[in-house]
């Protein structure tokens, strides 16, 4: 059994500006800041998969078509009901919202069950947030989406730990939704 899920990885400076921002909230606020190799958005998640389901997870991506484009990271919110702090776009983009639908309709068609409520594009930098935090404004960043990934997610001691089993590339000549 292996615990999976679909995710889209930032560029390391990226990860790695995001990881000082959330240091900086974790001064004032406290809770677990993800260490910058950790820092994803996740697209679907599968959970614990046999081998068999895993194999299907991989053909079901294979037939995902999406285009290359830039995530923007613009918005910061804490979730007090979650206990985390998130950034994200203010606005869901375009070619992000077609390729989460269309992973999720291509997992669909191979059975998996995944939430039913709508896709929110987030990245969690912080976890056990329980003081409302202030939240400085955002570093400039680029986040360019070229490829989104399978991933598998491993307990560990310092919080899960991440290994991309499969990376999918987006193509420019890929159907505009």
């Amino acid at each position: 059994m292996a615990r999976l899920f679909f995710a889209i990885w930032p560029p390391a400076a990226t990860a790695a500006a995001l990881c000082e921002w959330a240091g900086l909230v974790q001064r004032s606020a406290g809770g677990r800041a993800l260490d910058a190799a950790a820092i994803h958005l996740t697209l679907a998640f599968l959970g614990d998969l046999e081998p068999e389901r895993a194999a299907a997870a991989i053909a079901a991506a294979r037939s995902v078509r999406g285009v290359p484009h830039v995530l923007p990271v613009e918005e910061t919110k804490h979730w007090p009901r979650n206990d985390i702090v998130w950034v994200g776009p203010r606005e869901m983009p375009p070619p992000l919202e077609a390729l989460a639908s269309s992973l999720a309709a291509a997992l669909a068609g191979e059975g998996f069950a995944l939430e039913r409520r709508r896709f929110a594009a987030h990245v969690t930098l912080l976890r056990k947030v329980r003081v409302a935090p202030r939240l400085p404004p955002l570093p400039q960043l680029e986040w360019p989406v070229e490829e989104f990934s399978l991933v598998r997610s491993t307990l560990a001691a310092g919080g899960s730990r991440y290994e991309i089993v499969e990376r999918f590339p987006l193509r420019q000549d890929a159907p505009r939704i």
